[in-house]
């Protein structure tokens, strides 16, 4: 291998890199022969210069290639959506179930909280007991017995990943195209998958706050991952408000379990949920068309079977196994909760998404440096979205806070959020394109 900072070199200059480069450097990445300095000069100078679409494959198999990569012999296929992260985005803790209780197999590999959105996994981790990081025997043994298995990276999946996702997180190079799509597809390509569907945001609370931003990402990873064997499609969705009423940890949670009973079934959420498990469904054989499968999925939640798949997910990864029924009781809770009032009547025009994940970042319901811990009961609930008409001391929303200054704070960060005006705004569409 050459030496790490020569490839750095390169990349810094605009050079394209071979692959022995770039193979070589991720297995010091993962062998932790290359040091966390190094790794974060090269996702910089990647960050600046691109990566051209034969090294952009090159990185995803190095990095899958990493560690283990699962093989499955299971009776129905073996699917999972990813998402690039949103406000309020808990679609993977409703999807997965619904999928395993029309057939499908999900091992979804799921990472934490990245710049201002929220992670999967800090919200399962609020789940008293829940193993998030099992051993793949257990992952393997749980999938196939309940037929969904939500958990973070082991140390044998993609561990050049794992270490290269903390180091985005906390060096502005979140946003790389390039990354993203190799940090992506790595996990799911060392899951073993059969299909894949992408759940690409785009508006104010995304990475990729454009439309053709989001479409050049999701175009890049339909591309890559159809070049390495795994047959995938992207969905493009809105994330110009919080996709649930509720950010956070906990409070996702307890938002994506009163989904599944159907205590809550918010249109906009429903409608992004379901389109995305329609597609695993199509692209997993397990219907004929979209519309067959909406109606498979529909009628898994309202007969309760997607709730159980949940239910039991939850205890086989040592959670409670009452959690559905006593899920309020059970999750953490913040000590201050208290409405975020208007301060002028109208309607919702627009909603800086990315400035509410920030005030839940602010909370302690995020990190900025990949050590800190989290305060799995902060964030944010009964969030209005645009359109929605507000009387002046109508709540905007419920901050949940570990102290009354700290929820002064988040009120604030909320309010100016938050453009209120005369005019009711044109809806957006939930689902805005298909691609693959």
């Amino acid at each position: 291998m050459r030496l790490p900072q020569e490839i750095i070199r390169d990349k810094r200059d605009g050079r394209a890199l071979s692959p022995s480069d770039i193979a070589g450097f991720i297995d010091g990445l993962a062998r932790e022969r290359v040091t966390e300095g190094q790794a974060a000069a090269f996702a910089m100078a990647v960050f600046f210069r691109g990566l051209a679409l034969d090294e952009r494959v090159a990185l995803t198999r190095a990095m899958t290639e990493s560690g283990t990569v699962l093989a499955w012999d299971l009776p129905g296929p073996v699917l999972d959506k990813h998402s690039t992260g949103g406000i309020g985005d808990t679609v993977s803790l409703a999807l997965a179930p619904m999928v395993a209780a029309c057939g499908g197999y999900v091992p979804m590999i799921s990472g934490r909280g990245l710049g201002h959105t929220g992670g999967t996994l800090d919200k399962l981790a609020s789940i008293p007991g829940y193993d998030v990081a099992p051993g793949l025997d257990r992952f393997r043994a749980v999938t196939a017995e309940v037929g969904c298995a939500i958990i973070g990276q082991t140390a044998d999946l993609a561990p050049a990943d794992r270490r290269l996702y903390a180091i985005r997180d906390v060096t502005g190079t979140v946003e790389s195209l390039d990354l993203i799509t190799a940090s992506i597809l790595s996990k799911k390509l060392a899951a073993g998958l059969q299909g894949l569907v992408m759940d690409v945001k785009t508006g104010s609370g995304a990475f990729m706050a454009g439309h053709a931003e989001a479409r050049a990402l999701a175009e890049s990873i339909v591309t890559v991952a159809n070049a390495a064997g795994l047959r995938t499609r992207a969905l493009i969705t809105d994330m110009d408000a919080p996709l649930a009423s509720a950010a956070g940890n906990a409070v996702e949670v307890a938002y994506a379990v009163d989904y599944l009973t159907g205590r809550v079934r918010e249109p906009r959420f429903h409608a992004v949920t379901l389109a995305l498990a329609a597609e695993m469904l199509v692209i997993g054989g397990l219907a004929a068309d979209v519309a067959e499968a909406e109606g498979r999925l529909t009628a898994a939640l309202d007969s309760g079977r997607a709730c159980e798949v949940f239910s039991r997910m939850v205890a086989s990864l040592g959670g409670p196994a009452d959690f559905v029924e006593a899920a309020e009781r059970q999750l953490p809770r913040a000590p201050v909760v208290r409405p975020v009032t208007a301060e002028t009547a109208g309607f919702v025009e627009a909603v800086d998404t990315r400035a509410i994940g920030l005030a839940v970042i602010a909370l302690g319901g995020g990190r900025t440096r990949p050590q800190d811990a989290i305060d799995a009961g902060v964030g944010f609930t009964g969030l209005v979205r645009p359109g929605d008409r507000v009387a002046s001391g109508e709540p905007l929303g419920h901050v949940h806070a570990a102290d009354e200054a700290a929820a002064d704070r988040a009120a604030a960060a909320v309010r100016a959020a938050y453009r209120i005006g005369e005019a009711r705004p044109e809806p957006r569409q939930a689902v805005m394109e298909r691609l693959g």
